[in-house]
């Protein structure tokens, strides 16, 4: 088969970018003027997601020296459901590859799967909330904002989510998927959050927002009784700043690398355009991808392969690292079986894609429309086909850096990376 020449081309995108970290959070912190609110000795528990956030332990260290500051006893509460395989130790491990250790941050990590039910919401369902946690004297809900990879509505994955989700660990993440097959997403994030802000100690929060770079573009702290308003107008910042594909059609998109330190389902369904349907874009989708080839895992996933069952094609080394009880937890427990699927998977590169570009359509393989990304957090630089230079060369947005060039394969015949050694 004769395969596309490939072009190596920069996206350039709006991307704000804070600088001096640590100081943004101490000032975005000392707004709130928590010291009205704790006393000293007190212990304030701070939430650590399984999401890879840009600078997340520089960011959660100067949660925890702010924290100090109040004269008060920071903890660290791993939050993020199921993921982890479930477990306490499982979830530790999560935070501490982030680099979120107890010698770095100087707090101590508390990682529990136990739960107390706080209450029940008026559709009755059990609030459960994370007992390490409850038993602090405060909570700060630290998370990213951007678009739910499954939902629309004025907020979707952010401070209310890890409060919903994260706090509420496997049990309650079991239970709020189910209630959402029921009631609308925007009901039971709500219910459960008036309920957890009422009853668990809440002090504040930390909405974070990254550029298009996957850099750190905005922290805002938050009042408990502003979460709803903030969380709705920082939503809307986080989808303005989201990367995007370079184009809106694309036959074969290959992915170097998907994770759920890249996104909760693998990869990011607002950037695929499958937000809606596993293998096909709807009309509520603004990309078109006709076939997926997803050629690896993130380390930092931990085997966890949620999000694989979306695409059509892998190779076998992916399918072969793949934790089927870690990731079957996961994709179940978030009410979607089939992103746990293996999809159809060859030896090599070379042998998907001489399986994948003929299911594209009509185009021969070497004017096939084909893209290749990092992931979809890091689309600043990526390959692309041939068949996309003449609209390269009329966009100002895009600048090519090399080629067209061969596909590079290695001498066992598979794909180098878009980032070589830049993998996550």
């Amino acid at each position: 088969m004769t395969y596309p020449r490939m072009l190596r081309i920069r996206q350039k995108f709006h991307a704000p970018r804070i600088d001096d970290i640590p100081a943004e959070v101490e000032q975005q912190l000392a707004t709130l003027n928590l010291t009205s609110k704790v006393q000293a000795g007190q212990t304030v528990a701070i939430t650590a997601g399984s999401r890879g956030i840009a600078n997340i332990a520089v960011i959660t260290k100067a949660i925890c020296d702010h924290v100090k500051s109040l004269d008060a006893t920071p903890v660290i509460i791993p939050a993020m459901g199921s993921h982890g395989g479930g477990t306490a130790e499982g979830q530790r491990a999560i935070i501490e590859a982030y680099g979120i250790t107890e010698e770095f941050i100087g707090a101590e990590i508390r990682s529990s799967m136990e739960t107390v039910i706080v209450d029940k919401t008026p559709q009755g369902i059990p609030v459960h909330f994370d007992q390490e946690a409850f038993n602090c004297d405060h909570v700060i809900v630290s998370g990213r904002v951007k678009p739910h990879t499954g939902f629309v509505g004025p907020i979707e994955s952010g401070l209310h989510k890890m409060m919903l989700i994260g706090l509420g660990k496997h049990a309650g993440a079991k239970i709020y998927h189910r209630a959402i097959l029921d009631y609308s997403f925007l009901e039971i994030i709500r219910a459960v959050a008036d309920s957890v802000l009422e009853k668990c100690g809440i002090l504040a929060g930390v909405a974070i927002v990254e550029n298009a770079y996957d850099e750190t573009g905005l922290i805002a702290a938050v009042a408990p009784e502003d979460f709803y308003k903030r969380e709705v107008e920082v939503l809307k910042i986080a989808t303005e700043w989201m990367p995007t594909l370079p184009f809106r059609e694309i036959g074969l998109l290959i992915i170097d690398e998907i994770g759920k330190n890249i996104s909760g389902s693998g990869m990011d369904t607002n950037i695929i355009g499958r937000k809606y349907n596993d293998h096909a874009a709807t009309d509520r989708d603004e990309f078109k991808v006709k076939r997926i080839f997803v050629r690896g895992l993130t380390e930092a996933t931990h085997g966890n392969a949620c999000g694989l069952g979306m695409a059509e094609f892998t190779n076998r080394r992916t399918a072969e690292s793949v934790d089927k009880n870690i990731t079957q937890i996961n994709s179940i427990t978030g009410g979607h079986p089939s992103a746990a699927a293996i999809p159809a998977h060859y030896d090599t590169d070379r042998e998907v894609i001489d399986n994948a570009l003929p299911t594209t359509g009509l185009a021969e393989p070497e004017n096939s429309r084909v893209v290749q990304i990092p992931d979809t957090l890091r689309l600043g630089e990526v390959l692309v086909s041939e068949a996309f230079l003449n609209e390269v060369e009329s966009r100002d947005d895009l600048e090519i850096i090399s080629g067209p060039d061969e596909m590079a394969f290695d001498e066992d015949g598979n794909l180098l990376p878009v980032l070589p050694n830049r993998l996550h």
